[in-house]
């Protein structure tokens, strides 16, 4: 079911809910959290189809705040998609006038009571997502670096603006990544003298690996370019041999250890939908981003002017 309300109030957006779930017969488990999502009307579609398949795992009410022109006369236009089986809900709000600089104050009436909120920023991470008026309604702040133009400058900006409950893609993109390597230095190796990553020039994934790995093994790490796609090649240097992981499709990865035969990991690159219901399973702050995000200038070593990365 999809509602238009035009030049609307958040009072008529709560009565179409109601009235909607009352028509259709509302479903007994209730939502989990809100999901609020700043964005634009290009990005919107591709946002919202990941997280509505999220929120299959985590019932929510995911609102779109959309600004649209702050010249124009000040009103509100939503759009409400009311599934017909399942709890979730989806909001557009597209606001004009001077509601594009108070988007908190249409979106503050609209959170379910009594949980959660979580704003994303799906292509270009603000300066700092603590102070923003929508990212302090929330307990967790979810950027992506990776849909900025200068991808590793937003990471620097948001590591110097880090607040508890901050978090990116580019590090949730590495989840698989990171379990497969603590497992394998979880196995008898010999000490451990250095880190080399490979990955398309640009990845900021890349760079909070490249952090993560040096400040749990107390090395340094050399970063260098290759054709992706992400991140392909991982490299840790033992006493014994070098541990290698080569993943040069994005799909499948091989995975070879000193005196032992080489083996082949599931290591796909994950779609949008899966990294944000991940970083919805979680809500407390992540210090270990923290130390990544904050630690990557001092211990990743860029080979190649940092300009053309």
């Amino acid at each position: 079911m999809i509602i238009d309300l035009v030049d609307t109030t958040t009072h008529s957006i709560e009565d179409a809910l109601t009235a909607a779930r009352h028509r259709m017969g509302g479903p007994a488990v209730g939502k989990v959290l809100t999901l609020v999502i700043v964005t634009t009307e290009a990005d919107q579609y591709d946002a919202l189809r990941a997280s509505a398949e999220a929120s299959r795992e985590h019932p929510s009410r995911i609102i779109a705040v959309i600004p649209r022109g702050s010249d124009e006369a000040t009103r509100m236009d939503a759009e409400i998609h009311v599934a017909e089986a399942g709890p979730g809900e989806i909001v557009l709000l597209r606001l004009y006038g001077l509601l594009v600089r108070h988007a908190e104050s249409v979106v503050l009436p609209l959170l379910v009571p009594d949980a959660p909120a979580v704003t994303w920023w799906p292509r270009f991470a603000p300066e700092r997502p603590g102070d923003e008026p929508l990212g302090r309604l929330a307990q967790r702040r979810v950027t992506d670096a990776a849909g900025n133009a200068d991808p590793l400058g937003a990471l620097d900006r948001l590591g110097k603006a880090y607040l508890p409950g901050d978090t990116d893609l580019s590090w949730t993109r590495l989840t698989q990544w990171r379990s497969l390597l603590a497992v394998e230095l979880d196995r008898p190796h010999g000490e451990v003298t250095g880190a080399a990553i490979a990955a398309e020039p640009r990845n900021p994934s890349a760079v909070l690996l490249g952090a993560w790995l040096a400040s749990r093994l107390g090395v340094s790490c050399e970063l260098s370019f290759s054709r992706g796609p992400g991140i392909t090649i991982v490299r840790l240097p033992t006493a014994f041999g070098p541990i290698v992981v080569t993943r040069p499709d994005g799909r499948v990865a091989t995975l070879s250890r000193p005196g032992e035969p080489d083996r082949q990991v599931a290591l796909y690159r994950r779609r949008e939908a899966e990294l944000i219901a991940e970083e919805l399973r979680r809500l407390e702050p992540d210090d270990v981003y923290r130390e990544a995000l904050q630690g990557w200038p001092q211990n990743v070593v860029v080979r190649g002017p940092l300009s053309m990365i």
